[in-house]
């Protein structure tokens, strides 16, 4: 007896073929059954759902607050290791978020801020290498910086300076990539970054950042999913906010659940529907 039924869990997102199987199954005499764990392939699926569709890669933003909405602790000007406010619980996850992530996607405030390394630590093997971008209008990543000692042609610099400049052959004989792009009022074209790194099949985009960046990238609208990760802190006195930006037009949060890591608590939503649907749809 041959095949009479076949229990799919969603359609393919590529609109180039999507549907096409499940009717050449039917013609054929063949039950189609799909949306069996619809939720759950789709959230398995979305970054590839929303680079076939965009040919850009989806974008989450993930930022750590203290309840009033900062991402420092007032006077943090000791190291960063002993500055951190969420729990060990909330950073194991964030990791785990990078690992499940094509590249990461910061600006050069935070790796003078803070001289990351940006890398994913979870240990768990990984489908391609984690590529680390910044964001650096003017060029100033320093060579001795912690990320470019620890560059490996892993890390990508987007910039508005132009030329093979000294600073320019240093970073890259450090083995760092260097792309020059054009941009209005010194800032970095978004989605021209998100773009090159579509044409590079970079799938899924982490963006670590701070206030200005958040708020840019909010106001452009290349965020598809937002991660919170609360603790149960109060800065005080501190005057660096999740976001800024200028009357950004950001919708309502859909889709959203919150989880709990340690004393910490995440509130995860889209901003968009990576699968091209008028609107996402609530989970109550």
């Amino acid at each position: 007896a041959g095949i009479r039924r076949v229990v799919a869990a969603m359609e393919d997102p590529n609109p180039g073929v999507a549907g096409k199987g499940f009717d050449a199954l039917r013609s054929n005499g063949i039950e189609v059954d799909h949306g069996t764990l619809d939720d759950e392939a789709q959230r398995l699926n979305e970054a590839f759902a929303c680079w076939i569709r965009t040919r850009r890669p989806l974008v989450t933003l993930k930022s750590a607050l203290t309840l009033d909405g900062q991402l420092a602790l007032a006077n943090s000007s000791r190291p960063k290791s002993s500055t951190w406010f969420t729990s060990e619980e909330s950073r194991a996850e964030v990791h785990r978020m990078r690992h499940s992530s094509d590249a990461l996607l910061t600006g050069i405030g935070t790796i003078l801020a803070d001289n990351p390394l940006l890398t994913d630590r979870s240990g768990l093997p990984r489908r391609r290498r984690l590529l680390r971008v910044i964001l650096d209008s003017k060029l100033r990543l320093a060579a001795r910086s912690r990320i470019v000692e620890t560059a490996d042609d892993d890390l990508l610099v987007f910039t508005r300076a132009r030329g093979k400049s000294s600073k320019v052959k240093r970073l890259e004989r450090a083995g760092v990539e260097v792309v020059s792009v054009r941009g209005e009022r010194a800032r970095i074209p978004l989605k021209t970054v998100l773009e090159e790194l579509g044409k590079r099949d970079i799938l899924s985009v982490l963006l670590e950042a701070g206030s200005e960046l958040n708020g840019a990238a909010l106001a452009a609208g290349i965020v598809q999913k937002v991660s919170l990760f609360f603790a149960p802190r109060l800065a005080g006195m501190a005057d660096l906010p999740f976001a800024r930006a200028k009357n950004p037009l950001i919708p309502p949060l859909e889709k959203i659940r919150t989880r709990q890591f340690g004393p910490d608590f995440a509130i995860e939503g889209y901003l968009q529907d990576v699968y091209g649907n008028h609107r996402a749809r609530r989970n109550h």
